[in-house]
């Protein structure tokens, strides 16, 4: 069987995008969205993955993928029976005619959209591009980035006109990390284009890979707005919950017990309160937040889910604090142990980690924190946060602090006795951010 490696060679690399039998993609960013796309995209067509990162691309291309989205066999066999080529050169993008951006859109301290990687990557593609070639852009964005923002830039470094010489998409990424059910062949991909032409090629190319097909939509605008109010409602939801929490905590109602019960009427959106992290739900709001203010729109709603989801994490740590001091621990000094750091769940991804307001907020009462985390990489967190994660294993920290918190619901955690952990069941505290363990086990919870 002729590869797709030996394929890209017979294709002439200087015609059009008219075919979809023509494709060659060129995958730009080969992190949590962008390698799972490269993968699922080399069984169908010609595949490049570019990352401007070295020490990434020879990772991926010696079949391993530290972010744990595609499993070494995956990656391997894309590597090897489809022809999938990552490589950090750029000269190696020159022979794709269709495009996929998939860059983080990260917000700076102030909480305002940073474009800088997106623009990067424009400038990027824009020195690769050819004529009747297509870019596809993946990164969630507030309406009009695509083409009030990455479009000028491609034409500037490319001399090529916008719609004339090249064409234009916007599919938004739904990746969820560490999510393993709703892979990126499993889900329904919204798609548009910057004509009728481009928009129904889009549609065919990603169609042609997914197990649900897509859902076009009437322009890329309303593809870059429906990206961004997927996530900002889920903050506003969990926000909600957040709020109940702390209602029904100062009123000494179990939340969870008003959550089970709410949840017998038939459309009760039954959700649970928790730390919203990571680089979706915690900062895609905020695209949306600055957009509405330069059309002088105050989003009210999305400010006050933001404030009050940000807020969670010191709430948890005032929370157990207030138990340690009901209980007659001497919190100065005490010794405390956080289970996880990552944003959540049986997933390495440290990105926006509320756990660290956890931790920030009880370094102010003792140093004596430690942090266990079996799926967080311990270089990364030190680099990234300044934390040295424990080595040691979860058994021989028994008998050893005053107040455990039980942060992120990793399996390790779930199944575990974690009172043994106390150096007095009796005395000691245990919080359960997730709401997993047994309520017996536990001296307070969200």
């Amino acid at each position: 069987m002729e590869t797709n490696t030996n394929l890209m060679k017979n294709i002439d690399s200087s015609s059009s995008v008219t075919d979809i039998k023509d494709i060659r993609i060129g995958v730009i960013g080969l992190g949590y969205v962008g390698l799972p796309l490269a993968r699922l995209f080399s069984t169908k067509y010609p595949t490049i993955g570019f990352d401007i990162s070295k020490t990434r691309v020879d990772e991926l291309n010696a079949g391993h993928d530290s972010r744990l989205e595609v499993t070494n066999q995956l990656l391997t066999e894309a590597l090897t029976k489809y022809g999938l080529k990552c490589t950090f050169d750029i000269k190696d993008l020159k022979d794709c005619n269709f495009y996929i951006v998939a860059v983080p859109t990260p917000i700076d301290e102030k909480m305002r959209p940073d474009l800088n990687p997106l623009l990067s990557a424009s400038r990027l593609v824009g020195k690769v591009i050819s004529k009747g070639d297509i870019v596809v852009f993946e990164s969630t964005v507030y309406p009009g980035v695509t083409e009030d923002e990455c479009m000028p830039i491609i034409e500037k470094e490319s001399g090529l006109t916008y719609n004339k010489d090249f064409f234009g998409g916007y599919s938004p990424e739904r990746i969820n990390p560490g999510d393993r059910f709703h892979t990126v062949e499993r889900i329904t991909k919204v798609t548009s284009g910057s004509t009728p032409e481009t928009a129904d090629l889009v549609d065919d190319v990603y169609n042609s890979v997914l197990v649900n097909g897509t859902y076009k939509a009437p322009s890329i605008k309303v593809a870059e707005a429906s990206k961004v109010i997927e996530n900002a409602q889920r903050d506003v939801n969990i926000a909600f919950f957040n709020e109940l929490a702390r209602i029904f905590n100062a009123i000494g109602i179990d939340t969870q017990e008003v959550i089970e019960a709410a949840a017998s009427k038939w459309n009760f959106n039954k959700l649970k309160p928790g730390l919203v992290g990571g680089h979706c739900i915690s900062v895609d709001p905020y695209y949306l937040i600055q957009k509405a203010k330069d059309y002088d729109v105050v989003p009210d709603l999305l400010i006050a889910a933001r404030n009050i989801n940000e807020s969670m994490g010191p709430y948890v740590a005032a929370k157990t604090i207030d138990l340690m001091n009901r209980k007659g621990i001497m919190v100065k000094d005490a010794k405390v142990l956080l289970l996880g750091v990552t944003f959540k769940e049986n997933c390495p991804d440290i990105r926006n980690t509320k756990i660290l307001s956890i931790y920030n907020t009880l370094k102010e009462y003792t140093d004596n924190i430690t942090v266990l985390d079996y799926w967080a990489d311990p270089l990364t967190v030190e680099k990234e946060y300044g934390i040295k994660l424990s080595i040691e294993s979860i058994d021989d920290m028994k008998g050893r602090f005053d107040a455990v918190i039980l942060a992120v619901a990793h399996c390790q955690f779930c199944n575990f006795n974690v009172r043994e952990l106390l150096a007095d069941p009796e005395k000691g505290v245990v919080f359960d951010v997730k709401s997993v363990l047994s309520p017996d086990m536990v001296d307070g919870r969200l």
